[in-house]
């Protein structure tokens, strides 16, 4: 079974034209796609924000596209509005990745989903933590290289922001160690946020706070600091959680180099 997903993801198109995992094929990620996107409606009143469409294609597709780029072979998503739908779409989606599908009845937080779902990781040295509602076509696999230079328990993928009070901001030394995290501070002290995208070892857990809900930008990295390195993306990168960020997706997402999807959806 395991040798034949192998000859699968190494066979797809998206890895012989793509970026290729230089570390194992068995990778594994959270989606953290729970938000009602109470910011996009009338959109999100009938559809999951995960699956609204870039371009055509949901957005749970293309990050699923992405991790199959990586190496990344299960993801797990946490869900609450629209489940049935996701689920749905779990079932028939055409990407080398298998979806496992978390319901939360109630919503236990981003740091609470990581928490509740521990053993899904376990025996994992290294992990992915993505917010569903994050655009990129960033090589993962690049910030993953980053992280394994580092001896820190978690790694942010960090970007330029126009506005710091809508974030989560990190302050970093010369080493790019985070030396400080302010989730939406009142009063930045800098324009450098958390992307929504982060590596993270086995140590992660230790720092989750047992309390429901649990957030990972309120709760969890402010207890890293000093322990979290950071990784500055020069890629796309867009939150959508918004109208406006949405509808600008769809003019300047460049879609994920190497898969020809993009293109071949325009043409």
């Amino acid at each position: 079974m395991l040798l034949s997903g192998l000859l699968c993801r190494l066979s797809n198109p998206l890895f012989a034209a793509g970026r290729k995992s230089s570390y194992h094929f068995m990778m594994k990620a959270f989606i953290l796609a729970a938000g009602s996107g109470s910011r996009l409606r009338p959109l999100t009143d009938s559809v999951p924000k995960c699956l609204l469409p870039i371009q055509g294609a949901p957005l749970l597709e293309i990050w699923l596209e992405n991790c199959a780029m990586a190496g990344i072979s299960e993801v797990l998503v946490n869900v609450h509005s629209h489940a049935g739908k996701i689920r749905d779409f779990a079932r028939t989606h055409k990407v080398p990745v298998r979806v496992h599908i978390a319901e939360e009845e109630e919503l236990l937080g981003s740091a609470g989903t990581l928490a509740a779902n521990r053993q899904f990781v376990s025996g994992e040295d290294v992990f992915f933590v993505l917010y569903g509602d994050v655009l990129t076509n960033l090589n993962l696999l690049d910030l993953l290289a980053f992280h394994r230079d580092h001896a820190t328990v978690a790694t942010l993928g960090i970007h330029h922001v126009p506005d710091p009070t809508q974030c989560g901001i990190v302050m970093t030394d010369e080493h790019d160690i985070v030396r400080g995290f302010v989730e939406k501070p009142a009063e930045p002290i800098g324009n450098w946020a958390f992307s929504g995208i982060m590596a993270a070892r086995q140590q992660l857990f230790d720092f989750i706070p047992t309390s429901r809900p649990a957030d990972i930008g309120f709760h969890l990295l402010p207890q890293l600091a000093g322990r979290m390195s950071a990784y500055r993306i020069s890629a796309f990168l867009l939150d959508i959680g918004t109208l406006h960020t949405y509808r600008a997706a769809q003019s300047s997402w460049p879609g994920l180099a190497g898969t020809g999807k993009i293109e071949a959806r325009q043409s």
